[in-house]
């Protein structure tokens, strides 16, 4: 059942971008799917859970391929896991995550909408993308009833051999009862998807391949439908981390959790060995542009990571707020002068009146994780105040370091800047 797409060469025009551009990682039948893709308008599915208020650049290879897909004339269909998200996913953990409330996950469904409305054209057409919610129909179960009739489906053998739950038990954590049906319900809202809208087609990250076989079995058994399934590849950092994390913390894709200035940051400090990749994935460049700018070397690499940047953030943000935020660091860096527009955070005055160490305040503004990462910082040469090297990481930091613009302007290194103003 598993197929990769080393030595398939696909005539879909969505297959063959999703190979061209190192998307795929595993698919269910390559042949079945492209041959699907190639005849009909197919409408293709991945879910999201309401985990937070927003998603961050780690599910960004998931909702670039639903636009690509949709691109491509496809239709994409964004499954919130409003039902879901109650268990929480266990695939990847060690532990469970904590319970929500229904508001609290209507909220996070709400923040998390506004990502896809910048990457997707939602509508009634045959290629307009829709959103459903999984509480549409999981709410309505009746538990003994699905129980017997989905139930029958899936034996405690085999799903003991899935990762999410392997992983779980040889690290003697314990994985509730609860958390074990999540399996179950995510492959029936692929079968019902099948039903409703005729959705044929699931993707998602490595580490759903498990889930998403379980829904392509389902189907296939109570149906008899056709259906596929594709996973990308792990996306990580060249050192090693993965997706989403920085020193600062989520990468959010909303500009209320974290700014387009912070956004184009992070892809403007991507690594020398990472930028063709994420040319690939995070942008909409052509792969003969892209073949140009990856072979650069030395200094001149630092132009393709700006247009990195300022792709990935006018996608996500607007062209307007891409211009901005280069022209900001322009200004930050090159020019050495405070601008206006670089990420602020408060310090309730008295706070600054009576001292705060350059540690602690350092920590606070979330450029460096704790205070022993700042004294490391510190000692290494590579944090400013106000453009100068600081030599003590126990420095009171006071109303006095307040420059004329009334704010303190704090440096990690020569590409994070935040400014700190008193409330």
């Amino acid at each position: 059942m598993t197929e990769t797409a080393e030595n398939f060469h696909p005539k879909s025009s969505f297959l063959s971008v999703m190979k061209e551009r190192g998307y795929i990682h595993q698919c269910t039948d390559m042949e079945g799917l492209d041959k699907a893709l190639e005849e009909k308008i197919v409408p293709a599915y991945i879910g999201f859970d309401c985990t937070a208020k927003s998603l961050h650049v780690g599910s960004l290879v998931q909702i670039m391929m639903l636009r690509h897909l949709q691109k491509t004339g496809h239709k994409p269909i964004v499954l919130m896991g409003g039902g879901t998200t109650r268990i929480g996913d266990p695939t990847g953990r060690d532990e469970s995550r904590a319970m929500l409330t229904d508001e609290q996950i209507q909220e996070n469904m709400d923040g998390i909408r506004k990502v896809f409305e910048k990457y997707l054209t939602f509508g009634d057409g045959p290629s307009d993308a829709i959103m459903v919610n999984n509480a549409d129909w999981l709410d309505e179960l009746k538990y003994i009833e699905f129980l017997r009739d989905m139930g029958t489906h899936f034996t405690i053998n085999r799903m003991l051999t899935f990762e999410s739950v392997k992983l779980r038990l040889e690290r003697e954590q314990p994985m509730t009862f609860l958390e074990f049906n999540y399996m179950i319900l995510q492959a029936y809202d692929f079968l019902e998807l099948n039903r409703s809208q005729g959705c044929c087609f699931q993707m998602g990250g490595s580490d759903q391949w498990g889930n998403i076989i379980n829904g392509v079995e389902l189907t296939r058994r109570v149906d008899q439908k056709e259906v596929f399934g594709l996973t990308t590849p792990l996306v990580t950092l060249a050192n090693g981390q993965k997706m989403g994390k920085s020193l600062g913390g989520a990468i959010w894709l909303n500009d209320d959790m974290l700014s387009p200035y912070d956004f184009w940051q992070f892809w403007r400090n991507t690594d020398d060995a990472d930028v063709g990749r994420f040319l690939r994935l995070f942008t909409e460049l052509s792969l003969d542009e892209i073949e140009k700018l990856e072979a650069l070397e030395g200094a001149e690499i630092n132009e393709a990571k700006k247009i990195l940047a300022n792709e990935a953030t006018k996608m996500c943000h607007g062209e307007d707020a891409a211009r901005a935020a280069e022209e900001t660091a322009r200004k930050a860096f090159e020019e050495k002068s405070l601008a206006a527009d670089l990420p602020k955070i408060t310090v309730p005055k008295a706070e600054l009146e009576a001292g705060i160490t350059f540690s602690d305040l350092f920590t606070l503004a979330g450029l460096a994780k704790s205070k022993g990462e700042a004294r490391r910082l510190v000692k290494g040469g590579g944090a400013r105040l106000n453009d100068e090297k600081v030599e003590d990481s126990e420095q009171l930091i006071t109303l006095d370091q307040l420059n004329e613009e009334g704010t303190i302007k704090l440096s990690a290194g020569k590409k994070r800047h935040i400014l700190v103003e008193p409330a």
